[in-house]
C-alpha cells in the first residue's frame, strides 16, 4: 500500500495553484466546509482552482474537509437517524457537485464542548453511526459512478479524545485516520514545552507525544496502515519565560499561543535575532529560545524523524497543517525526500473493508 503525503489546504489562506507542488502529494484535504442547519455548506473562494490542481497531477486525491477548530453542528447532525440521513445526503451531494474524491470529517471533538461547540455524552456512539451511514452513502454513490469515494477523519491526539470515539469500530468505515499530533502543548498551559514532539519527554514515558498517541490507536485495534501521523508547519510561543537555561519546561507569563508559520520562523527566528535553536534528542523535537521567549515548532530534523517513524512502524503516511504556512517548500521537500513513496493512486483494494 502506497504511503501517503497529505496536505491540509486552507481556502482562506493566500496561495495559488502554481504554488502547490502536486507531484509531491498524494492527497489534499481542502479546508473547510461546515455544518449549517444540519447540512454541509461552504463559502469557498478558491474551489474553482482545484480543477487546475487535478490537471497538474491527475492521480492526486482531493477531499473536502468538514469542520475544523470551533466548528459546531456535528453533535446535532449525528444525533438521530433522521439527522444523520440529512447530513450524509448533503455531504455526498456537496462532494459530488464540487468534484471531490472523498470526505474528511474534522470534528473537534466528540463529547467535548470546547471552543463553544455543542457536545453530548452520546456523541461517542452517534459518531460511529454517522460514519457508518456516510460510508454506506458513499458506497452507493461510488457504485453508481463506477468509482470509489474516500472517507477519513482528523482525530485529536490525546488519550481522552481518542477514547471518546469508538476507534475499534469506526476504523472499519474509514480509509485512514489523520492524527493531529501537534498542539500537544500550547494555549492551555503556561509551562513551556513541545507542541509536536515525536517521543515522550525524558523520564516521562507516559507523557503526551505522537508515539504514545499512535500506541493508543493500536491498542484500539486500528491497523497501522490506517494511521497517518501529523506534522505542524507553524510554531507556538510562550512569552516572558523565567529560565537561566534553554527555556524548556519552564514557567512563562503567557500560554503557548499560535504565533508564527514556518515561513516567518525560517526568515526571522531560527538562529536569528537573538533566538538560538535547540534540539531535544529524547523527544525528537526542536525549539527556539532567546532568554525571554520560547517557541516550539517543527523543522527538517523533526520532520525527518517523523517520516522515518512512519516507515519503521508501517504507518499509512504523514499529513500536515497547513500547506501555505511554508512558502519555502523546505518541509514538504524533506517529507518527499524521506518517505518511501509509491505513487500508485488510491484504489478500492486499498480502501476500508466494512
Amino acid at each position: 500500500m502506497a504511503l501517503k503525503i497529505i496536505a491540509y489546504l486552507d481556502d482562506s489562506k493566500i496561495w495559488d495553484e502554481k504554488d502547490i507542488k502536486t507531484e509531491k502529494l498524494t492527497h489534499i484535504n481542502y479546508a473547510f466546509a461546515h455544518i449549517k442547519d444540519g447540512k454541509v455548506s461552504a463559502d469557498l473562494k478558491k474551489i474553482g482552482i482545484l480543477e487546475k490542481i487535478k490537471h497538474k497531477n491527475p492521480d492526486i486525491k482531493i477531499l473536502i474537509s468538514i469542520g475544523g477548530w470551533g466548528a459546531d453542528g456535528f453533535s446535532d447532525a449525528a444525533l438521530n437517524c433522521e439527522s444523520r440521513e440529512i447530513f450524509s445526503d448533503s455531504a455526498v451531494k456537496f462532494m459530488k457537485e464540487n468534484g471531490f474524491d472523498g470526505i474528511d470529517l474534522d470534528w473537534e471533538y466528540p463529547c467535548w464542548d470546547q471552543a463553544g461547540i455543542k457536545a453530548r455524552e452520546e456523541d461517542k456512539f452517534n459518531f460511529t453511526l454517522m460514519l457508518k451511514n456516510l460510508r454506506e452513502k458513499l458506497d452507493v454513490a461510488g457504485k453508481k459512478d463506477g468509482r470509489y469515494y474516500l472517507l477519513t477523519i482528523a482525530s485529536g491526539a490525546i488519550e481522552e479524545i481518542i477514547m471518546d470515539m469508538e476507534m475499534p469500530v469506526i476504523h472499519k468505515y474509514l480509509d485512514f485516520i489523520n492524527v493531529m499530533t501537534y498542539d500537544l502543548r500550547g494555549s492551555f498551559t503556561n509551562i513551556t514545552g513541545h507542541h509536536a514532539n515525536l517521543l515522550p519527554l525524558k523520564g516521562q514515558k507516559n507523557s503526551i507525544s505522537a508515539h504514545n498517541s499512535i500506541m493508543k490507536l493500536k491498542e484500539c485495534k486500528v491497523p497501522s496502515e490506517k494511521i497517518v501521523i501529523g506534522a505542524a508547519f507553524y510554531g507556538r510561543m510562550w512569552k516572558n519565560v523565567k529560565s537561566s537555561g534553554s527555556g524548556l519546561n519552564e514557567t512563562a507569563k503567557t500560554t503557548g499561543e499560535y504565533m508564527y508559520d514556518y515561513t516567518v520562523l525560517l526568515e526571522d527566528y531560527i538562529n536569528k535575532n537573538g533566538y538560538k535553536r535547540y534540539w531535544d534528542d529524547d523527544a525528537k523535537a526542536c525549539y527556539l529560545f532567546n532568554g525571554e521567549n520560547f517557541i516550539s515548532y517543527e523543522d527538517e530534523e523533526s520532520i525527518e524523524n517523523k517520516c522515518r517513524y512512519v516507515m519503521d512502524n508501517n504507518l499509512g503516511g504523514i499529513m500536515f497543517w497547513e500547506y501555505s504556512l511554508d512558502k519555502s517548500g523546505t518541509l514538504l521537500d524533506k517529507i518527499y525526500k524521506i518517505i518511501d513513496r509509491k505513487f500508485e493512486g488510491e484504489n478500492k483494494d486499498d480502501a476500508a473493508v466494512v
